[in-house]
């Protein structure tokens, strides 16, 4: 089985898009005027230091990641049979699974992204060398119940969202247990978090005017690890703010999948080794 995932934010890099850009023209003009900015001068200049500013990274990602699978398709004549996304990717995954058309996704993103940078509370951190059931009995017992786990992206990596100060103290007491490493984000707010709440009820009310469709192949949802149920889309797009993202089970549902072959479509390959990690875990 055909399988494509899209990463989220963190993928992006200056340069990603450079080889796509010349190829897709019609689609660039519509996204720079919905835009009222250049991606094309983000993504291969940044000449005002935006590429990683939430606000622009998402649009200009989501940009990327589906112009990266529509020369894919154009390439090979193939359509993929299921697709996934981290985060920011689901919304390439539906865009792939004929959710929404490019536009209507990338108006979708540029909301989404709007809201997430104007949060400035709390921030994130990977903790990498533990499974999540660990992590959650160091939460507890550390009595750092503020913290959310925000991604559950491997067996042994994981993310922490949630107050800095708390973030603070998590780095003594995850080094005290055995955590290969425990790094702190280059990211404004807590995302995936209870800290996102109001950023939740200010996309679910933009949301509420689009009209959406099934997808027309199975799209595996961030926040319930399994394909999106009919009817299901604006409510878990909604949700997915506030949920953990829950990819090592998202991977493990697609290698149940017969004959799965998965690949990541957009910049980098940070799915690829996340993917690897769970595929050796199932296999062992």
């Amino acid at each position: 089985m055909r399988i494509h995932v899209f990463p989220g934010q963190g993928s992006q890099r200056l340069g990603m898009g450079a080889e796509l850009f010349d190829g897709a023209p019609d689609e660039l003009a519509a996204a720079d005027a919905v835009l009222g900015w250049s991606v094309r001068e983000l993504c291969l200049h940044d000449v005002n230091g935006n590429l990683h500013q939430t606000a622009w990274t998402q649009p200009a990602l989501y940009v990327v990641n589906a112009l990266s699978y529509l020369k894919k398709v154009r390439e090979t004549g193939q359509r993929p049979e299921m697709v996934a996304g981290h985060s920011l990717g689901e919304y390439n995954a539906l865009f792939a699974a004929g959710a929404f058309d490019f536009i209507t996704g990338l108006r979708l993103v540029q909301r989404r992204a709007a809201v997430m940078a104007r949060a400035r509370e709390g921030g994130m951190a990977a903790v990498i060398g533990l499974s999540a059931a660990r992590v959650r009995e160091v939460l507890r017992d550390e009595g750092l119940s503020d913290l959310d786990l925000a991604n559950l992206n491997a067996p042994e990596q994981q993310v922490l969202s949630g107050p800095l100060e708390s973030l603070a103290r998590a780095e003594g007491s995850f080094s005290r247990v055995g955590a290969k490493a425990f790094k702190r984000l280059p990211v404004s707010a807590a995302f995936h978090s209870r800290c996102m709440r109001e950023a939740r009820q200010e996309f679910e009310t933009f949301i509420e005017d689009f009209v959406l469709s099934s997808p027309r192949i199975p799209v595996v949802s961030n926040v319930e690890a399994k394909p999106y149920p009919r009817g299901a889309l604006k409510r878990l797009l909604v949700e997915q703010i506030t949920s953990p993202v829950r990819w090592e089970e998202s991977v493990q549902y697609l290698l149940k999948q017969p004959g799965a072959d998965i690949e990541e479509v957009g910049p980098g390959r940070v799915l690829t080794a996340l993917v690897a990690q769970v595929r050796r875990q199932v296999e062992s």
